[in-house]
């Protein structure tokens, strides 16, 4: 059971790229990515910290590549991760072939930086043979010094012009296996830029809000930046960008799409905020079912709700649901029905198996 949404969001359609085995664009999910923040020549570090955002539900990695010693290291990483690696590529025109030739499926390269032409041709030409992707990652804090020049200040134009330049870049050379990104730091700024971008070409967006700050700020400056996007049919990839642990880029990532209705990884948990009806403790039930079902993929949705104001209205429209009740006497609903009465002390218990039992179910399903 799941609640209809109330409007449906028509993506715009675009062209379908391949970063790996995960399809970017057109109808395909909407794929949720992060980047590592260990030392790339620390294989083993890096690694786990791959495998750790793997876990938490990314689609896509990106590794950063700023020597030889880094490019060298994809060839092992790569051998011992399941989701497609970014090589992200700033100058140097080396580490992008050298990634392509180690294991990467994506480069992320700024065209216009990599300097001459002859040096985009070569490195286009590794992507080719290796079969990896390209991503135009133009960014407000790295525009070409004349783009820069002429618009006096980074603004959605330059972003575009910057982003048009670096497409026409590929296409001379028949490359067309590529995403965008029109990144700044600034929200209002951002989604001016993807959507005067959206308008002009149909290749697949991959969205972000550069360097946005702590877990809480960037957070919201994310949800507010990608979320009005998403919901206006813009946008292929999400990369939420936290000065945190990269698995809870992740984990917001997932949570706006979630929010959105495009996606359903996992269990979306439905909870009020307390108060002094709850006849249990909702705040720290909740944090702790959020813990003990990390581990559910498949599409669930519970509500937690502490009194019976709005607790069987909600518990109504989700898979499974918990209401409070007086004494101590909770009530359990399965599929919008009422089952039985629960005690306090058994919630966690008894959610967590319900939870799991529906997931068991719906799995053997497909």
């Amino acid at each position: 059971m799941s609640i209809r949404p109330f409007r449906d969001i028509k993506r715009r359609k675009t062209k379908v790229i391949n970063v790996g085995d995960v399809k970017v664009g057109g109808d395909n999910p909407i794929s949720v990515q992060s980047m590592t923040n260990t030392l790339t020549t620390d294989i083993k570090a890096t690694i786990n910290q791959i495998n750790a955002i793997t876990a938490e539900g990314a689609d896509i990695v990106r590794v950063s590549c700023p020597d030889e010693k880094s490019t060298i290291a994809l060839k092992e990483i790569t051998k011992h991760v399941s989701v497609p690696i970014v090589a992200d590529i700033h100058f140097h025109y080396k580490r992008a072939i050298e990634a392509a030739e180690n294991g990467a499926k994506c480069l992320r390269i700024n065209p216009g930086n990599i300097g001459d032409k002859l040096k985009v041709h070569e490195i286009l030409s590794a992507a080719k043979n290796n079969n990896c992707s390209i991503r135009i990652g133009v960014n407000a804090g790295s525009l070409e010094k004349d783009i820069l020049e002429k618009y006096k200040e980074p603004c959605p134009e330059a972003l575009v012009e910057s982003a048009l330049r670096n497409i026409k870049i590929l296409e001379d050379q028949n490359f067309f296996n590529f995403k965008i990104s029109v990144k700044s730091s600034d929200v209002f700024l951002s989604i001016a830029a993807y959507r005067q971008l959206s308008k002009v070409c149909d290749y697949p967006l991959h969205l972000g809000i550069t360097e946005a700050g702590s877990f809480v700020s960037g957070s919201i400056k994310s949800s507010i930046g990608l979320g009005s996007l998403l919901m206006e049919g813009i946008g292929d990839t999400i990369r939420v960008s936290l000065s945190d642990d990269p698995t809870k880029e992740i984990k917001i990532g997932n949570e706006i799409l979630k929010s959105l209705n495009l996606r359903s990884r996992g269990v979306k948990i439905i909870s009020c905020p307390s108060c002094a009806r709850q006849a249990f403790q909702v705040i720290e039930t909740v944090r702790v079912l959020e813990e003990k079902l990390s581990h559910i993929t498949t599409p669930i949705t519970l509500s937690v709700i502490g009194c019976v104001v709005n607790g069987p209205g909600e518990a109504s429209m989700t898979d499974i649901g918990i209401t409070g009740g007086g004494k101590g006497n909770n009530m359990l609903y399965l599929s919008g029905i009422q089952n039985k009465k629960i005690l306090t002390d058994d919630i966690i218990s008894e959610v967590v198996k319900q939870v799991e039992k529906k997931a068991s179910e719906i799995e053997s399903k497909n």
